[in-house]
């Protein structure tokens, strides 16, 4: 009993760290900037949507949500296709190689993403890929590929051997079992790893921080930084842009909830 009360007294301490930021920046997002240093935790009074709608009307923020959009479902889609025909032919080599390659994508979580970041930029200015949303999708594709390929490998290799190997008899080449047999059954778990993905690409600051220039071709997180000056910064103004930023992957969060989960269930069975 005492530690079942432990558990949910964990659980609770665990929401309100959740909760308690996610209520500063929606009461922030509309208050005046006078009333935000008043009470930073009060209910706003007076209740305003200047900051909601001086953001539309003062800054190009559809066109920013449009860069953020086209850049997050690029590389999730780049990311899913490879990393799953990856992962799938590391569970079919199996044995040596199998291993080999598994373990030079795994290392590359070992090395922080901040040590790649001059050779990457030296590299996309020689490509021709800086300032561009298609270079800045190939990259952040490239920097995920570890994440995404230690995650489906682990859900590839409980597919069943035996449906594989039972297509491959009735003369059925590895891209039909892959596109047949592997794809369907992973389904699951590739909705979790995109919702994975979805979210750290559609957040993530530093590699467009790194590669985009032109004011026109910001992402959404990069363009908060607009409303951040030398001297003073529009806080409640820049809590609406987080507020507006989140919105879109908590209802995403919320409709892939169900195979999100399944799809983590299924990973950690493997034994």
């Amino acid at each position: 009993m005492v530690l079942k009360w432990f558990n949910r007294l964990i659980l609770l301490v665990y929401a309100l760290l959740i909760l308690v930021p996610l209520y500063f920046v929606f009461v922030s997002s509309f208050k005046t900037s006078s009333n935000f240093f008043i009470s930073p935790f009060s209910w706003p009074d007076p209740f305003t949507w200047d900051n909601l709608t001086g953001m539309f009307r003062n800054q190009p923020m559809w066109q920013y949500f449009g860069n953020s959009l086209v850049v997050t479902l690029g590389t999730v889609a780049i990311e899913l296709l490879l990393s799953s025909m990856i992962a799938y032919a590391i569970v079919r080599w199996g044995g040596s190689v199998g291993k080999i390659v598994f373990a030079l994508f795994v290392a590359g979580l070992i090395v922080p993403s901040q040590v790649s970041m001059l050779p990457i930029y030296s590299l996309t200015r020689t490509l021709g890929w800086s300032d561009s949303l298609t270079g800045l999708i190939v990259v952040s594709a490239a920097m995920l590929m570890p994440v995404s390929v230690f995650m489906l490998t682990g859900f590839m290799r409980m597919l069943n051997a035996e449906i594989l190997e039972a297509g491959s008899m009735d003369g059925a080449s590895e891209w039909r079992l892959y596109t047949r047999i592997a794809l369907p059954l992973a389904a699951p778990s590739l909705a979790a790893t995109a919702t994975f993905l979805l979210v750290m690409v559609w957040n993530d600051l530093l590699i467009p921080m790194l590669m985009l220039s032109s004011k026109s071709k910001l992402t959404l997180p990069l363009a908060l930084m607009q409303f951040r000056g030398e001297y003073v910064t529009n806080y409640p103004m820049m809590l609406t842009g987080v507020l507006v930023t989140a919105i879109p992957m908590i209802v995403l969060f919320i409709l892939l909830q169900r195979y999100f989960v399944a799809g983590l269930t299924a990973g950690s069975l493997k034994g």
